[in-house]
């Protein structure tokens, strides 16, 4: 039998730099696997070399969300039904092991069982580029709640002399009062080391808001052009809405 009389369903274990990838029949018999580079090249040879082995039906992919997003996307470009596959077979590892193989090879009947059915996200668009931008922005905010927490960690232990004048200051207030400061004196004291590591993240708090406020000016018209009934809504903003 020619191999385009054959269907057959493909599976792929995904990794940084090489995608291992196998291919079934329809009845779900093994019948290649092989390492494929995740280049542009890498992914052309793949997908010819799946079809080098007959009509390729679908193709289960595991990590659509990370290394297997550009593969699940050049496929789909091609016309390649994927599969979301959300983890190897458990019985398979157990019977057979861990590797590579074994793992594109249980993608590949996860698919041809059923078992697995999911579409990944497509990855493109509007709605990726909000994604892209909010990872940034979760970073900034959670390095400012660490910059505020250390600033007044670093209070809490200064000597009186330090702890006295900032008492009693809103967070802003203080923030600002810190950047603004110019201490003086030798670093071997420790009220000069504290008064100088306080300006200084008083200062990385400031970038850390200006770049959460950048990334809000960017995110908010982005989100109200994409669901703007959500925007609507009382109380949604464009970070809940994003």
């Amino acid at each position: 039998m020619a191999a385009q009389d054959i269907a057959v369903v493909g599976g792929i274990d995904t990794h940084a730099d090489l995608h291992q990838a196998a291919v079934i029949d329809s009845i779900g018999r093994h019948l290649a696997t092989e390492q494929f580079e995740t280049t542009p090249t890498g992914y052309r040879r793949l997908l010819d070399w799946l079809r080098s082995h007959g009509e390729v039906l679908a193709v289960g992919i595991e990590g659509t969300g990370a290394y297997g997003a550009e593969i699940a996307r050049f496929l789909t470009a091609n016309e390649v039904t994927v599969v979301e596959v959300d983890r190897p077979d458990r019985k398979a590892r157990r019977d057979n092991g861990k590797s590579d193989a074994i793992d594109a090879y249980a993608a590949a009947t996860a698919v041809l069982s059923g078992r697995a059915a999911g579409t990944p996200k497509a990855r493109n668009g509007i709605v990726e580029a909000i994604r892209a931008l909010r990872v940034v922005r979760k970073s900034a905010v959670k390095a400012r709640t660490q910059t505020i927490n250390q600033v007044r960690t670093l209070i809490v232990t200064a000597p009186s002399s330090v702890r006295d004048k900032l008492r009693g200051l809103s967070a802003k207030e203080l923030i600002d009062t810190l950047a603004r400061s110019r201490p003086t004196g030798e670093l071997a004291d420790p009220a000069c080391a504290v008064k100088t590591a306080l300006r200084r993240l008083a200062r990385r708090y400031q970038a850390l808001d200006e770049e959460i406020k950048e990334a809000d000016r960017e995110i908010g018209p982005l989100v109200t052009q994409t669901a703007p009934g959500l925007i609507a809504l009382p109380g949604v903003g464009p970070e809940t809405a994003g």
